[in-house]
Protein backbone atom coordinates (compact mmCIF):
# COMPACT_ATOMS: atom_id res chain seq x y z
CA UNK A 1 0.00 0.00 0.00
CA UNK A 2 2.87 2.38 0.71
CA UNK A 3 4.09 2.00 -2.88
CA UNK A 4 0.74 3.19 -4.29
CA UNK A 5 -0.96 5.50 -1.74
CA UNK A 6 -4.40 6.97 -2.33
CA UNK A 7 -4.63 10.63 -3.32
CA UNK A 8 -7.66 12.78 -4.04
CA UNK A 9 -7.54 14.21 -7.56
CA UNK A 10 -7.65 17.96 -8.19
CA UNK A 11 -11.25 17.76 -9.38
CA UNK A 12 -12.31 15.72 -6.36
CA UNK A 13 -10.57 18.16 -4.05
CA UNK A 14 -12.42 21.10 -5.63
CA UNK A 15 -15.69 19.43 -4.63
CA UNK A 16 -14.60 18.82 -1.03
CA UNK A 17 -12.63 21.97 -0.21
CA UNK A 18 -15.59 24.42 0.01
CA UNK A 19 -17.19 22.21 2.67
CA UNK A 20 -14.21 22.34 5.03
CA UNK A 21 -13.74 24.83 7.91
CA UNK A 22 -11.60 27.91 7.39
CA UNK A 23 -11.50 29.18 10.99
CA UNK A 24 -7.87 28.16 11.52
CA UNK A 25 -5.99 29.69 14.46
CA UNK A 26 -2.51 29.31 15.85
CA UNK A 27 0.35 27.61 13.99
CA UNK A 28 0.01 26.70 10.33
CA UNK A 29 -1.64 23.31 9.90
CA UNK A 30 -0.67 20.34 7.80
CA UNK A 31 -1.98 20.50 4.23
CA UNK A 32 -5.67 19.50 4.25
CA UNK A 33 -5.43 17.66 0.93
CA UNK A 34 -2.66 15.44 2.22
CA UNK A 35 -4.33 14.82 5.59
CA UNK A 36 -7.75 14.01 4.12
CA UNK A 37 -6.16 11.70 1.56
CA UNK A 38 -4.60 9.91 4.54
CA UNK A 39 -7.98 9.69 6.26
CA UNK A 40 -9.51 8.17 3.11
CA UNK A 41 -6.59 5.71 2.94
CA UNK A 42 -7.40 4.49 6.48
CA UNK A 43 -11.09 4.35 5.57
CA UNK A 44 -10.45 2.29 2.43
CA UNK A 45 -7.76 -0.05 3.76
CA UNK A 46 -9.03 -0.52 7.31
CA UNK A 47 -5.53 -0.14 8.73
CA UNK A 48 -4.79 1.27 12.17
CA UNK A 49 -4.16 4.99 12.36
CA UNK A 50 -0.60 4.39 13.50
CA UNK A 51 0.00 2.30 10.34
CA UNK A 52 -0.99 5.10 7.97
CA UNK A 53 1.86 5.57 5.42
CA UNK A 54 4.25 8.46 6.21
CA UNK A 55 3.50 10.07 2.81
CA UNK A 56 0.38 11.55 4.42
CA UNK A 57 2.22 13.14 7.32
CA UNK A 58 2.23 12.26 11.05
CA UNK A 59 -0.40 9.67 11.91
CA UNK A 60 -1.35 11.59 15.07
CA UNK A 61 -2.13 14.66 12.96
CA UNK A 62 -4.35 12.64 10.64
CA UNK A 63 -6.19 10.96 13.51
CA UNK A 64 -6.63 14.17 15.50
CA UNK A 65 -7.94 16.06 12.47
CA UNK A 66 -10.50 13.34 11.76
CA UNK A 67 -11.72 13.10 15.37
CA UNK A 68 -11.83 16.87 15.91
CA UNK A 69 -13.87 17.41 12.75
CA UNK A 70 -16.12 14.47 13.63
CA UNK A 71 -16.81 16.15 16.97
CA UNK A 72 -17.71 19.37 15.16
CA UNK A 73 -19.91 17.55 12.63
CA UNK A 74 -17.76 18.63 9.67
CA UNK A 75 -17.96 15.29 7.83
CA UNK A 76 -21.71 15.01 8.29
CA UNK A 77 -22.22 18.59 7.13
CA UNK A 78 -20.02 17.97 4.08
CA UNK A 79 -22.19 15.01 3.09
CA UNK A 80 -25.39 17.02 3.58
CA UNK A 81 -24.11 19.95 1.50
CA UNK A 82 -23.09 17.70 -1.39
CA UNK A 83 -26.35 15.72 -1.20
CA UNK A 84 -28.44 18.90 -1.13
CA UNK A 85 -26.74 20.25 -4.25
CA UNK A 86 -27.94 17.56 -6.65
CA UNK A 87 -30.74 15.48 -5.18
CA UNK A 88 -33.65 14.18 -7.25
CA UNK A 89 -36.96 14.94 -5.51
CA UNK A 90 -39.34 12.92 -7.69
CA UNK A 91 -38.52 9.40 -6.54
CA UNK A 92 -36.58 8.27 -3.48
CA UNK A 93 -35.95 4.91 -1.85
CA UNK A 94 -35.31 3.79 1.71
CA UNK A 95 -33.48 0.79 3.14
CA UNK A 96 -31.13 -0.33 5.91
CA UNK A 97 -28.14 -2.62 6.29
CA UNK A 98 -26.41 -4.34 9.22
CA UNK A 99 -22.73 -3.78 10.04
CA UNK A 100 -20.91 -6.21 12.32
CA UNK A 101 -19.31 -4.54 15.33
CA UNK A 102 -15.80 -5.75 16.11
CA UNK A 103 -15.05 -6.54 19.74
CA UNK A 104 -12.91 -3.39 19.90
CA UNK A 105 -16.08 -1.33 19.25
CA UNK A 106 -18.05 -2.80 22.15
CA UNK A 107 -17.92 -1.02 25.49
CA UNK A 108 -17.31 -3.64 28.15
CA UNK A 109 -19.17 -1.51 30.72
CA UNK A 110 -22.51 -2.02 28.96
CA UNK A 111 -22.74 1.38 27.31
CA UNK A 112 -22.77 0.07 23.74
CA UNK A 113 -26.49 0.67 23.23
CA UNK A 114 -25.94 4.41 23.54
CA UNK A 115 -23.38 4.20 20.75
CA UNK A 116 -25.69 2.64 18.11
CA UNK A 117 -24.64 -0.94 18.84
CA UNK A 118 -27.29 -3.56 19.53
CA UNK A 119 -27.75 -7.30 19.45
CA UNK A 120 -29.65 -9.03 16.64
CA UNK A 121 -29.51 -12.49 15.05
CA UNK A 122 -26.06 -11.75 13.69
CA UNK A 123 -24.66 -10.75 17.09
CA UNK A 124 -23.66 -7.23 18.06
CA UNK A 125 -23.97 -4.84 15.16
CA UNK A 126 -24.91 -1.38 13.97
CA UNK A 127 -27.67 -0.61 11.50
CA UNK A 128 -27.27 2.04 8.80
CA UNK A 129 -30.59 3.52 7.67
CA UNK A 130 -30.52 5.63 4.51
CA UNK A 131 -32.49 7.39 1.81
CA UNK A 132 -31.31 7.47 -1.80
CA UNK A 133 -32.42 8.99 -5.09
CA UNK A 134 -33.02 7.03 -8.31
CA UNK A 135 -29.32 7.23 -9.20
CA UNK A 136 -28.42 5.41 -5.99
CA UNK A 137 -26.93 8.51 -4.35
CA UNK A 138 -27.51 8.65 -0.61
CA UNK A 139 -29.45 11.67 0.65
CA UNK A 140 -29.79 11.09 4.41
CA UNK A 141 -28.24 8.68 6.93
CA UNK A 142 -29.09 7.54 10.47
CA UNK A 143 -27.44 4.99 12.78
CA UNK A 144 -29.16 2.71 15.28
CA UNK A 145 -28.42 -0.49 17.09
CA UNK A 146 -28.91 -3.65 15.05
CA UNK A 147 -32.12 -4.58 16.89
CA UNK A 148 -34.00 -1.43 15.80
CA UNK A 149 -37.10 -1.81 13.62
CA UNK A 150 -37.06 -0.03 10.28
CA UNK A 151 -40.42 1.81 10.34
CA UNK A 152 -39.97 4.08 13.41
CA UNK A 153 -36.54 5.14 12.11
CA UNK A 154 -37.97 5.69 8.63
CA UNK A 155 -40.36 8.30 9.98
CA UNK A 156 -37.41 10.24 11.44
CA UNK A 157 -35.37 9.81 8.26
CA UNK A 158 -37.92 11.06 5.75
CA UNK A 159 -38.37 14.29 7.74
CA UNK A 160 -34.76 15.20 6.93
CA UNK A 161 -35.35 15.70 3.20
CA UNK A 162 -37.83 17.43 0.94
CA UNK A 163 -40.83 15.10 0.44
CA UNK A 164 -40.60 13.22 -2.87
CA UNK A 165 -43.50 12.23 -5.12
CA UNK A 166 -42.79 8.51 -4.60
CA UNK A 167 -41.02 6.49 -1.89
CA UNK A 168 -39.75 2.97 -2.59
CA UNK A 169 -39.24 0.46 0.20
CA UNK A 170 -39.37 -3.28 0.85
CA UNK A 171 -41.91 -5.16 2.98
CA UNK A 172 -40.18 -4.09 6.20
CA UNK A 173 -41.65 -0.61 5.62
CA UNK A 174 -45.23 -1.80 5.18
CA UNK A 175 -46.85 -0.18 8.20
CA UNK A 176 -50.00 1.90 8.54
CA UNK A 177 -48.16 4.62 10.47
CA UNK A 178 -45.47 5.07 7.82
CA UNK A 179 -48.00 5.07 4.99
CA UNK A 180 -49.98 7.77 6.79
CA UNK A 181 -46.81 9.80 7.33
CA UNK A 182 -46.01 9.62 3.62
CA UNK A 183 -49.57 10.49 2.62
CA UNK A 184 -49.50 13.60 4.82
CA UNK A 185 -46.48 14.83 2.86
CA UNK A 186 -48.02 14.03 -0.52
CA UNK A 187 -45.72 11.06 -1.13
CA UNK A 188 -47.05 7.90 -2.77
CA UNK A 189 -45.67 4.71 -1.15
CA UNK A 190 -44.27 2.11 -3.53
CA UNK A 191 -44.09 -0.64 -0.92
CA UNK A 192 -45.16 -4.30 -1.32
CA UNK A 193 -47.63 -5.74 1.16
CA UNK A 194 -46.77 -8.04 4.03
CA UNK A 195 -48.19 -11.53 3.62
CA UNK A 196 -50.54 -11.05 6.60
CA UNK A 197 -52.10 -7.77 5.39
CA UNK A 198 -55.86 -8.27 5.05
CA UNK A 199 -56.47 -5.29 2.76
CA UNK A 200 -53.51 -5.09 0.34
CA UNK A 201 -52.40 -1.78 -1.17
CA UNK A 202 -51.63 -1.48 -4.86
CA UNK A 203 -48.11 -0.45 -5.90
CA UNK A 204 -46.09 -0.07 -9.08
CA UNK A 205 -43.98 -3.17 -9.65
CA UNK A 206 -42.15 -1.34 -12.44
CA UNK A 207 -40.96 1.41 -10.08
CA UNK A 208 -40.23 -1.06 -7.31
CA UNK A 209 -37.58 -2.70 -9.51
CA UNK A 210 -35.45 0.45 -9.09
CA UNK A 211 -34.91 -0.36 -5.41
CA UNK A 212 -31.77 -2.36 -6.18
CA UNK A 213 -29.93 0.94 -6.55
CA UNK A 214 -29.93 1.73 -2.83
CA UNK A 215 -28.68 -1.81 -2.16
CA UNK A 216 -25.90 -1.12 -4.65
CA UNK A 217 -25.09 2.10 -2.76
CA UNK A 218 -24.70 0.10 0.46
CA UNK A 219 -22.39 -2.33 -1.34
CA UNK A 220 -20.20 0.56 -2.50
CA UNK A 221 -20.01 1.83 1.08
CA UNK A 222 -18.89 -1.60 2.26
CA UNK A 223 -15.97 -1.52 -0.17
CA UNK A 224 -14.44 0.70 2.54
CA UNK A 225 -13.18 -1.68 5.20
CA UNK A 226 -13.78 0.74 8.05
CA UNK A 227 -17.44 0.74 6.99
CA UNK A 228 -17.81 -3.00 6.35
CA UNK A 229 -16.74 -3.70 9.95
CA UNK A 230 -17.18 -1.23 12.77
CA UNK A 231 -14.07 -0.79 14.92
CA UNK A 232 -14.92 2.54 16.58
CA UNK A 233 -16.62 2.70 19.96
CA UNK A 234 -18.15 6.12 19.40
CA UNK A 235 -21.17 6.29 17.10
CA UNK A 236 -20.12 9.86 16.26
CA UNK A 237 -16.84 8.68 14.72
CA UNK A 238 -18.45 5.79 12.85
CA UNK A 239 -21.13 8.10 11.44
CA UNK A 240 -18.35 10.42 10.29
CA UNK A 241 -16.78 7.50 8.39
CA UNK A 242 -20.09 6.66 6.75
CA UNK A 243 -20.75 10.27 5.76
CA UNK A 244 -17.28 10.71 4.28
CA UNK A 245 -17.54 7.45 2.32
CA UNK A 246 -21.05 8.34 1.12
CA UNK A 247 -19.85 11.77 -0.02
CA UNK A 248 -17.05 10.13 -2.00
CA UNK A 249 -18.89 7.27 -3.70
CA UNK A 250 -22.26 8.98 -4.18
CA UNK A 251 -21.41 12.61 -4.92
CA UNK A 252 -17.79 12.72 -6.08
CA UNK A 253 -16.81 9.45 -7.76
CA UNK A 254 -20.19 9.14 -9.51
CA UNK A 255 -20.06 12.67 -10.93
CA UNK A 256 -17.37 11.76 -13.42
CA UNK A 257 -14.59 12.79 -11.07
CA UNK A 258 -13.19 9.40 -10.19
CA UNK A 259 -13.80 5.68 -10.01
Amino acid sequence: MRGNPFWLSDEQWKRIAPCLPTDVRGVEREDNLRVISGIVHVLKSGCRWCDCPPEYGPSTTIYNRFVRWARRGIWENMFRELAASGRSADTQMIDSTHIKADRSAVDGKGGSRKQAIGRSRGGRNTKIHALADTKGRLLAILLTGGEAHDCPVAERLIRRVKPPKRMLGDKAYDSAELREELDEHGTRPVIPNRCNRKQPFSFSKRLYKLRWRIESAFNRLKDFRRIATRYDRLARNYLAYVCLAAALVCWIYTNGLGS
